[in-house]
């Protein structure tokens, strides 16, 4: 039996990296694709989620749930690593607009219609999972898992000195669904990092007669070049597409069960994780997270997952 999906995403390059491998998986229906503001903006993030599943065509149309402006959201800016549209600047044009409904209502639908056997893949700050709830608090219930990517264990960020971004970006509501009773496993900034890929990556991509190989050599490049122009770095990390892995590949992954918290305010501590490790642990232990991954196989099935979305999505 098919396992029952929502991919949950800012729409930004590794998103779309993790989008060519989870649309293609014949492991999964994916029953709903929903943008959230983060890397862009809810608008960028809405044209983007309609502009790639036209490009990769998949055989089974998922369906959308459209991104709104996240309250108090911090002005943040990855232009400068992933392009002003998030993608590498490839400026993809939406062949035509769907009306489409808010992510949060289509989130609730869709586990509605199947209590108990949708995962929700996070791939993007957790505010359209906040608002589901907030929303329709029963769904608590209803929801397999959600497999979420993001936070730090170390205390090391990518935004600001101690926070990763998608929890930066949105700290309330990653309490609110890191404190609700929803099974989690969390995938942390700490383990995806480990997976990096070199400028080999460009030549192992499926081919360019292929949607998902045309789409991804379109993009990868601009990353490459703003990770060594900005970061001085010559591999590229894509944390999203590293995340999906723990629900497709979880053994890829050794995961302990942890007491996590987020940090809502603060100069320099909005969107620190923080978990009790202290010898005798006060909090209770509240969700799975992944702490070790293999990261030369994790790489490698990076690759053939990409490989065989290549071969699903011939012209």
């Amino acid at each position: 039996m098919l396992r029952k999906v929502i991919i949950d995403c800012d729409m930004g390059t590794d998103d779309a990296v993790a989008l060519c491998m989870l649309l293609f998986d014949q492991r999964l229906e994916v029953a709903a694709l929903t943008a959230v503001e983060g890397c862009v903006t809810a608008e960028q993030a809405n044209s983007n989620l309609q502009a790639i599943l036209g490009e990769l065509d998949p055989q089974r149309y998922p369906r959308l749930g459209l991104a709104v402006p996240t309250e108090n959201a911090p002005p943040v800016n990855t232009a400068y690593l992933y392009g002003e549209d998030g993608l590498g600047n490839c400026h993809l044009e939406v062949s035509s607009k769907q009306h489409v409904a808010p992510a949060e209502k289509v989130i609730i639908d869709a586990v509605r219609k199947d209590p108990g056997e949708v995962t929700i893949v996070c791939l993007g700050p957790l505010t359209n999972i906040a608002r589901a709830l907030r929303r329709d608090p029963a769904i608590a219930q209803m929801i397999n898992r959600l497999v979420i990517v993001g936070g730090s264990i170390s205390g090391i960020g990518n935004i600001s000195p101690m926070a990763e971004f998608n929890f930066y970006f949105d700290p309330h509501s990653a309490r609110e669904v890191i404190r609700s009773s929803v099974a989690r496993t969390l995938v942390p900034l700490d383990v995806t990092s480990e997976v990096s890929f070199g400028l080999d990556l460009l030549g192992e991509l499926p081919e360019e007669t292929t949607r998902a190989g045309f789409f991804l050599r379109q993009m990868l490049p601009h990353a490459f070049r703003s990770f060594r122009q900005h970061l001085g770095q010559e591999a590229i990390t894509l944390n999203d597409a590293v995340g999906a892995l723990a629900l497709l590949e979880p053994e890829l992954f050794q995961f302990d069960e942890m007491a996590c918290d987020v940090e809502t305010q603060g100069e320099m501590t909005r969107g620190v994780t923080v978990f009790d490790r202290r010898s005798r642990r006060e909090w209770r232990a509240n969700m799975d997270v992944a702490v070790s991954v293999d990261a030369e196989r994790a790489r490698q099935m990076l690759m053939d997952l990409l490989v065989i979305s290549g071969k699903a999505s011939s012209f």
